[in-house]
């Protein structure tokens, strides 16, 4: 099977010849295509892509959507896989790519995601932790009285899915998703009956330094996604999805990490937050 890799770029200077480099590096994969697709930045982003030779399409800042610029680019490709990633993911490993997609390939699973490493001391080390762990699963429709939403769980910072079934499905239906079009499609495929993978052997470093006030934005938009998709509203958060703020404390406990536990209260407020304002006003 051959592989299209999808990656939306905004202001992507520093991140686009490591990023593309690893790319050309993986090994026992058939890439068919890299559709980088460009919106309008206020960097250097476009000269280096010119500059590294690399093939793009551009667009308007207007024009983007992070489930309609995907979606484009998944119906026009003519390729077995789509993979998904965005510009800030390391890809350290040349397996990370085979390790990804074997498991469609060999027919076991239709999608599958990414083990992602945070490489600072911030919390976002240890919610990484909490929700990328070392083992693999398997995850279907089975699991939904087990593990509630957390079935939904899915990331397209570093995703694959068999292009005939996201073309099947309809994608993303055409509408523009401000956050969590990956939790939108892996609710089509569970209640389809397909099942996904969590690849730990698949890894990518993908980390972030947020503000309060960007943690607040970000949990505020998601209460938005779920006031505006609210049959996920019906998926309880069980014991293990709701755990990760102990997860948080312990490990910053255990490490000494004053750092975080100075501002875990008003991390977990703001996100709390946010999420309830986000679900009752829907903007």
């Amino acid at each position: 099977m051959n592989i299209d890799i999808i990656c939306p770029l905004y202001n992507a200077e520093k991140d686009i010849e490591g990023l593309h480099k690893s790319l050309l590096k993986q090994k026992n994969v058939q890439i068919n295509e890299i559709r980088y697709v460009l919106t309008e930045s206020k960097d250097k982003t476009e000269e280096k892509l010119k500059e590294l030779n690399i093939e793009y399409k551009k667009i308007k800042k207007e024009e983007f959507s992070h489930s309609l610029t995907r979606e484009k680019e998944a119906f026009e490709s003519n390729a077995d896989i789509l993979v998904f990633i965005t510009q800030d993911v390391k890809i350290v490993r040349d397996d990370w790519l085979y390790n990804l997609t074997k498991d469609i390939i060999d027919g076991q699973v239709d999608a599958c995601y990414s083990r992602q490493l945070c490489d600072n001391n911030t919390i976002e080390k240890y919610t990484r932790e909490c929700n990328y762990p070392a083992e693999s699963k398997i995850v279907s429709k089975d699991d939904i009285e087990k593990l509630g939403l957390k079935t939904f769980f899915f990331s397209d910072a570093s995703s694959a899915i068999k292009r005939e079934i996201f073309v099947k499905l309809n994608g993303y239906d055409n509408k523009r998703l401000i956050i969590n079009e990956d939790m939108y499609i892996t609710y089509k495929l569970i209640m389809n009956g397909y099942k996904i993978k969590y690849c730990a052997d698949s890894e990518v470093i993908h980390s972030h330094t947020f503000t309060l006030k960007q943690y607040y934005d970000r949990y505020k938009d998601t209460g938005k996604f779920f006031k505006e998709n609210s049959y996920l509203n019906k998926y309880k958060v069980n014991q293990a999805g709701g755990s990760m703020a102990k997860y948080v404390l312990k490990r910053a406990l255990q490490d000494k990490n004053w750092s975080v536990l100075i501002k875990f209260v008003p991390n977990m407020a703001a996100r709390f937050i946010g999420m309830k304002v986000g679900k009752i006003n829907g903007r």
